[in-house]
């Protein structure tokens, strides 16, 4: 793979279709990714232990608030990665700045448990914020419940809904029955709160979900998401007749991560409800190295794709070392596993006409902490250590799977 250039645009760069920055401190960096003039994309990275985690935290969100209030930008989109321990201490410093920078209040969010390499602490976050321009482009909070539980706008004529947070309920995750109810309560909530924004789940292009202890009950997850896909009419009751690659399906990300609420599970959703001119602005990936997933029963599309205003957004599906089979390759080979994942990923991009110098926002799981120096040296050699990323451990879906990497990506068209 070639490595791509680093490239560093300023801020004042305004005139470009696209323009990255970034912020480089002792223990973290922010990366700034402007696509267009109406979405801004800030990855925060904690890169190593900090001496003191509110004073981390607070100048991260001090840098953050200056770009967004720069930018005129507003909030859709906020996921935070550390230790479930540590979530009250993190927020409050995060909700400190916020109040004192003018931030609107009440603003949903994820929090997620993303061990950090050096052990207990906070990995970092990411932000989506968005800029309406025209007289009919707007952002609102939607609640569930009178819980904020996502963000709402429009743009281009597009609406765009992104909930947070989605979960079945806070009854204890110890059991696997338990589990599956709580997945489909999970799935139900988020069918019913699209419904309440004029959308259907079908309008949905990518989700986020993170799972406690997914080794336990990953194929018990799979069961209850395919019968919901099913009853929901994406997917066809047989297979008889029918290939994985021509069924329409969300991009996702599942992976190991608790949360505060003790839920079996939450995801973060975004779902599009196209302009009626723009009805194929919407597509799904099959994937280039590696077949549908559904292949072997999971269900979600290796990327989608989505048009907006001269600008193509390529999700990128969570992604491991399998082959078009499913089976998994290199047991016990980090390195090999690494360059699988990077060189999936690569050509399932270039198939949309993007590269990985187009990458926007990504999250790196490792399953142990000992491979971060592993890591940073492969993608030093494989052209991944300028991208904006999150790096936690986590377990993927597989117990030999050591190591897996979603992304986004953005191009002119």
């Amino acid at each position: 793979m070639r490595r791509p250039a680093c490239i560093e645009f300023s801020m004042e760069n305004k005139n470009l279709m696209s323009s990255k920055a970034t912020i480089k401190k002792d223990d973290f960096i922010i990366y700034i990714n402007k696509i267009g003039d109406q979405n801004l994309y800030l990855t925060a990275s904690v890169t190593e232990k900090p001496k003191d985690l509110n004073t981390t935290v607070k100048t991260i969100y001090h840098e953050l608030t200056k770009i967004l209030l720069e930018e005129n930008m507003r909030i859709v989109h906020e996921r935070l990665f550390g230790n479930v321990s540590l979530q009250k201490e993190v927020i409050d410093s995060r909700q400190l700045i916020l109040d004192e920078g003018g931030i609107q209040d009440n603003l949903p969010l994820t929090y997620i448990e993303g061990q950090p390499c050096w052990g207990v602490g906070f990995s970092g976050l990411q932000i989506r914020a968005v800029h309406p321009e025209g007289p009919d482009e707007k952002v609102w909070t939607i609640y569930d419940n009178s819980e904020a539980c996502g963000r709402g706008w429009k743009q281009n004529g597009n609406t765009f809904l992104m909930l947070q947070n989605v979960h079945g309920t806070e009854t204890s995750y110890y059991n696997n029955d338990l589990k599956k109810s709580q997945t489909k309560h999970m799935f139900d909530r988020a069918e019913m709160i699209l419904k309440s924004q004029g959308a259907e789940y079908k309008n949905v292009v990518r989700t986020w979900i993170y799972l406690a202890d997914i080794l336990d009950w990953y194929d018990h997850f799979n069961e209850v998401r395919n019968e919901k896909y099913k009853q929901l009419k994406m997917l066809p009751d047989s297979n008889n007749g029918f290939l994985a690659e021509d069924i329409y399906m969300p991009a996702s990300t599942g992976i190991e991560g608790k949360n505060p609420m003790r839920a079996a599970g939450v995801m973060d959703i975004l779902a599009v409800i196209p302009h009626e001119d723009l009805k194929k602005e919407v597509h799904q990936t099959a994937g280039v190295k590696q077949k549908s997933p559904y292949r072997y029963k999971s269900a979600f599309s290796r990327a989608t794709s989505v048009y907006d205003k001269g600008i193509k957004h390529v999700l990128v599906s969570g992604t491991a070392a399998i082959d078009d089979k499913g089976i998994s390759l290199f047991e016990k080979d980090t390195r090999a596993q690494i360059i699988k994942t990077a060189e999936v990923i690569e050509n399932l991009v270039k198939a949309e006409g993007a590269t990985m110098q187009d990458i926007y926002e990504a999250t790196v799981f490792l399953k142990y902490a000992r491979d971060l120096p592993l890591y940073k040296k492969v993608a030093e050699e494989i052209g991944l250590s300028e991208i904006p990323q999150v790096i936690m451990v986590a377990d993927v879906c597989r117990d030999e799977l050591l190591f897996e990497m979603d992304a986004s990506v953005a191009i002119n068209f």
